[in-house]
C-alpha cells in the first residue's frame, strides 16, 4: 500500500530504522533461549565441545528459506538440531521443554533501547521514517504493539528477508531514489551492507550481543556512506553527517 508522506527539499528523503536489537533489545531472549538448549542436551553430550553450538547454528542457517527468521524458527531448529547431534536418543520430554523454551520466548518482554523514542521523534520531526524489520509476522506485530511504536511510524513493513530487492521494493513503493535512502541498524549484514550495495547510506549502532548468522558480511570498517552511532541518542546528530555527505555527493 502507498503512503503518502512529506518529501524532505534535502539530500536525504527518508529514514529506515530496523526492529531487533536497534528500536528494542531482543538477542538477549535469543542467547537465554540457547543456552536453555545447551543445558537440556548436557545430558546427553559435553556441551563445552564448541561444535555443539556450532551445529546449532548451521541447522538454523539451513532452514532459513523454509522457517525464515524468528523464535519458531529458532525453536523448530532447536529441535532438529537435538534430535541430529543425540542420534535420535533425545527424549520427548525433553523435546518438550525445548518447545517450551519457544514459548517463553515468545512471550519475552518488549524493552526499547535507552535514547530510541527521544531520537526517532526528533528525526521525524524532520524526515519521513519507516519501520523496516524482519522475521515472523505475528511476533514482529506484537512486539510493535506493546512497544506503542504506531505513533512514531505511519509505515511499518514486516520482512522475511532484509536483501537489496527488498529494500529496492521499499524505495520504489516511496518512489525515492536509494541515493536519498538512510538505513539505522544494530546488522551490518541485514541494515547496511544491502542498502549501501544498492548506493543508499546507512547508520550503525551496534548492539551488545549480535547473533552468529548476522556477523557474516562484506562492510569494510572505514566504509564511506556508513556513519557509526554509539547509542540511539547520537542518531540525529549521524543523521547531519549523512546528509551534509550526500549534498556533496550530490
Amino acid at each position: 500500500m502507498m503512503t503518502s508522506l512529506p518529501t524532505p527539499q534535502g539530500a536525504i528523503g527518508l529514514v529506515g530504522f530496523d526492529g531487533d536489537d536497534t528500536l528494542w533489545k531482543s538477542e538477549d531472549y535469543y542467547r537465554k533461549a540457547e543456552q536453555d538448549y545447551l543445558d537440556i542436551l548436557s545430558r546427553y553430550i559435553d556441551v563445552h565441545d564448541t561444535q555443539t553450538a556450532r551445529h546449532l547454528l548451521e541447522v538454523q542457517q539451513r532452514n532459513l528459506g523454509v522457517f525464515g527468521y524468528g523464535v519458531k524458527g529458532m525453536t523448530l531448529s532447536m529441535v532438529e538440531a537435538a534430535i541430529e547431534i543425540t542420534n535420535q536418543t533425545i527424549s520427548a520430554r525433553d523435546l518438550q521443554q525445548m518447545l517450551d523454551i519457544g514459548h517463553d520466548t515468545l512471550r519475552h518482554p518488549v524493552e526499547l533501547i535507552d535514547g530510541v523514542r527521544e531520537s526517532v521523534t526528533e528525526i521525524a520531526r524532520d524526515y519521513p521514517v519507516v519501520l523496516i524489520t524482519k522475521g515472523d509476522l505475528f511476533h514482529q506485530e506484537a512486539k510493535i504493539k506493546v512497544a506503542n511504536l504506531r505513533d512514531l511510524f505511519p509505515r511499518i513493513e514486516i520482512v522475511s528477508e532484509k536483501d537489496p530487492e527488498t529494500y529496492a521494493r521499499v524505495l520504489e513503493e516511496f518512489d525515492l531514489p536509494i541515493q536519498r535512502f538512510v538505513m539505522v541498524g544494530n546488522s551490518l549484514r541485514s541494515d547496511i551492507e544491502p542498502v549501501i550495495t544498492l548506493g543508499g547510506w546507512g547508520i550503525h549502532t551496534p548492539y551488545a550481543v549480535t547473533w552468529a548468522h548476522e556477523t557474516q558480511h562484506g562492510v569494510a570498517d572505514d566504509e564511506p556512506r556508513m556513519v557509526d552511532a554509539p547509542t540511539a541518542f547520537d542518531w540525529p546528530q549521524a543523521l547531519r553527517t549523512i546528509e551534509a555527505k550526500a549534498a556533496q555527493a550530490g
